[in-house]
């Protein structure tokens, strides 16, 4: 499973239905996890990256370095999008490959078990956990943070 993830100072997400769109979630400051799902993930790699949403540690403390995980953020929130994109892979020619992407409905399924353990995670922290909306069109609005992005790969 692979996570590009980005911390902001706000985002929005919009789903876009019938040439309108429509917001879905909103926040700021918090993160944006783009999550894509490959083939051969496991519900294992699914709780790690949930896991590992939850409790990363990319906000700066008063001496400017990253101690503080979104708990310590007031307001914040954790924006988690379905993006099969990110599964895939632009190493040979110029059109990118997706064929390492898993299936739509095992992919989904595994998207979701990711979003319920950063919840779980979470939970009783206050922070807000937002979901895009999995096969659907969106459009992402972010203020990168710093900037500060990386790049999660679960280890399985």
């Amino acid at each position: 499973m692979r996570v590009v993830v980005q911390r902001v100072t706000r985002a929005e997400l919009r789903v876009v239905e019938a040439n309108a769109e429509r917001v879905r979630a909103g926040f700021g400051p918090g993160v944006v996890a783009f999550v894509g799902v490959a083939a051969g993930d496991t519900e294992a790699d699914a709780q790690w990256t949930g896991g590992k949403l939850a409790s990363l540690r990319i906000f700066e403390d008063p001496e400017g370095k990253m101690n503080l995980g979104l708990p310590e953020v007031d307001g914040s929130g954790v924006l988690v999008v379905p993006n099969f994109t990110v599964a895939g892979s632009v190493q040979k020619g110029r059109r990118p490959d997706f064929t390492g992407a898993m299936n739509p409905p095992e992919a989904e399924r595994l998207f979701n078990l990711v979003v319920e353990c950063v919840r779980n995670g979470l939970a009783g922290t206050g922070v807000r956990v937002e979901t895009g909306v999995f096969g659907a069109h969106m459009h992402v609005h972010l203020t990168n943070d710093g900037p500060v992005t990386m790049v999660l790969e679960s280890p399985g």
